[in-house]
């Protein structure tokens, strides 16, 4: 569906609202930083602000339902034949070879990643932010493979791979923080990253391959899945 002129306009002025309220973040530090000072700045209304996001945290992590949904969709969109950790694989890669923010190895990641270390809220919110990520893959996983309730298998792939993400996405931030130099970092991360999927693979590689061509009709269109060894 096409999107309407009002619905533009909202998206609009929210990216404008989160945009500034980030520069004003990264600049001078999230906690420094009122929801006032972020009004006066994007010529709006404090009410304003608080119609687009429930609270000042929203606001530096405006990203966080695309970021909660990474992974999930990266499986949701797998290709046929490919499994879980091939998808996650080749996004990460695509991710790290575009400079994509996605996987926090962008520019200005590392400032990112200190201003949350700065602040007891935002480290809060990110770890929730990390919870409900793997949630969702551990759901998208169970609805692909049919899985029993009580199947605890897509749960441990989940934090398999959120785990290996986390990781590489940390080491970065914190050769950046270092002073490191981003592509050389990212060199070294793809070498780390092909040890650490290769190490998935090896245990969880076959699981929830996509056997037919086509899309699947809802999130839950059945997937064979194979045994798991090595969990």
């Amino acid at each position: 569906m096409e999107e309407g002129l009002r619905e533009r306009k909202k998206r609009e002025t929210r990216q404008r609202i989160a945009d500034i309220a980030m520069g004003l973040f990264l600049q001078r530090g999230f906690d420094n930083v009122t929801v006032a000072e972020v009004a006066r700045s994007a010529d709006v209304s404090v009410n304003t602000v608080f119609n687009y996001f429930r609270t000042k945290e929203d606001m530096f992590l405006d990203r966080s339902e695309e970021t909660e949904d990474l992974l999930a969709r990266a499986v949701r969109e797998r290709r046929a034949g490919e499994t879980a950790v091939e998808a996650v694989r080749r996004d990460f890669f695509e991710a790290l070879d575009a400079g994509d923010w996605r996987y926090g190895m962008s520019e200005g990641a590392d400032l990112f990643a200190q201003r949350v270390r700065e602040s007891p809220a935002l480290q809060s919110r990110v770890r929730m932010l990390d919870v409900h990520r793997e949630e969702r893959l551990a759901r998208t996983l169970a609805d692909a493979t049919d899985a029993d309730p009580d199947d605890l298998t897509p749960w441990l792939v989940s934090a398999q791979i959120c785990a290996v993400v986390r990781t590489l996405t940390r080491h970065f931030a914190m050769r950046r923080m270092a002073g490191e130099d981003a592509a050389l970092i990212r060199a070294d991360i793809r070498e780390h990253a092909e040890r650490a999927f290769d190490l998935l693979e090896h245990g969880i590689g076959d699981y929830c391959v996509r056997w037919d061509t086509s899309p699947p009709a809802s999130p839950s269109a059945s997937c064979q899945a194979r045994n798991v060894q090595n969990l």
